[in-house]
């Protein structure tokens, strides 16, 4: 199983996919399985390295209201790609 580190890299490496606008929970960013295969206790410190990662670089995901149940959810803001 990869450490909670390599998970953020995933995480923030899956970002790219996102629309714009998109409103996303970090789980969202994991196929289920691989989701569920992760221990609550890595989940919550994924949740807090990638709000910490999201609040201290000036990206293009921004954090907004939790859900009911506490859960981070977050935006993607405006994106440019690059066209080949």
């Amino acid at each position: 199983m990869l450490n909670v580190n390599e998970l953020l890299v995933i995480a923030i490496e899956e970002t790219i996919n996102l629309n714009q606008g998109e409103i996303f929970l970090v789980r969202d960013l994991f196929k289920g399985y691989e989701w569920n295969r992760i221990s609550r206790s890595e989940r919550l410190l994924l949740g807090t390295l990638f709000l910490n990662y999201v609040n201290n670089t000036n990206g293009q995901i921004k954090a907004i209201e939790k859900t009911s149940s506490g859960q981070q959810k977050y935006r993607a803001e405006i994106k440019t790609r690059l066209e080949i």
